[in-house]
C-alpha cells in the first residue's frame, strides 16, 4: 500500500495559510468521509478552510482553478468509480491533467485527492474513516499546505543577480 511510503516525521506550521476545498457530490458517502478528514487536518494545522461543492470530478479544475487565484492552497476531493465504460479513463486524465495544470498555470499548490478506484470498497479504505488503511483527505491538505511552506520560503529569497 501507498502509505508504507508516505512522507512522515516533518512538521507543518499552516497558520493564516487559507485553503479552498473543492468536493464533488458524486459518490457522496466516501467524498464526504474524505472531506471532513480533509476540514479536520487543515484545522488541527491552523489553515483557515472554505468549502466548495461541485456535481461531479469534471467539474472540479474550473472552480479549483478560480480558488488557486483567491487561496493560498486548493484541494480537490472527489472518487470515480471505475465502470464497464472508456468513461472512467477520460475522466480521470481530464481531472489529473486539470489540476496539475492549474497548479503550473497559478503557481498555487492544489492536493489531489481524487479517488480513482475499481470498486467502491477501495474508494472506503482510502477516505480515512475507522478502520481504513489511508486517509487520503487528510494527506491531500497535507501535501497542499507543505508545499505553500515550501513556496513562501522560496519566494522570501532574493532573487540572484
Amino acid at each position: 500500500m501507498a502509505t508504507h511510503a508516505a512522507p512522515q516525521g516533518y512538521e507543518i506550521k499552516a497558520e493564516g495559510l487559507t485553503l479552498a476545498i473543492v468536493s464533488t457530490r458524486w459518490n457522496e458517502r466516501i467524498v464526504s468521509q474524505l472531506n471532513s478528514r480533509a476540514v479536520a487536518r487543515a484545522r488541527e494545522l491552523g489553515a483557515k478552510v472554505d468549502q466548495y461543492l461541485v456535481a461531479g470530478a469534471l467539474e472540479l479544475p474550473v472552480v479549483v482553478q478560480e480558488c488557486a487565484r483567491r487561496y493560498d492552497a486548493v484541494v480537490a476531493l472527489g472518487c470515480v468509480i471505475r465502470g464497464e465504460t472508456a468513461h472512467f479513463t477520460y475522466v480521470c486524465d481530464s481531472v489529473t491533467a486539470g489540476l496539475t495544470r492549474i497548479a503550473l498555470d497559478e503557481s498555487t499548490p492544489v492536493g489531489n485527492g481524487v479517488l480513482t478506484v475499481d470498486e467502491e470498497d477501495q474508494a472506503w479504505d482510502r477516505a480515512g474513516g475507522p478502520d481504513t488503511k489511508e486517509d487520503k483527505g487528510a494527506e491531500a491538505v497535507e501535501a497542499a499546505l507543505s508545499a505553500v511552506v515550501e513556496l513562501n520560503r522560496v519566494r522570501a529569497h532574493a532573487p540572484r543577480v
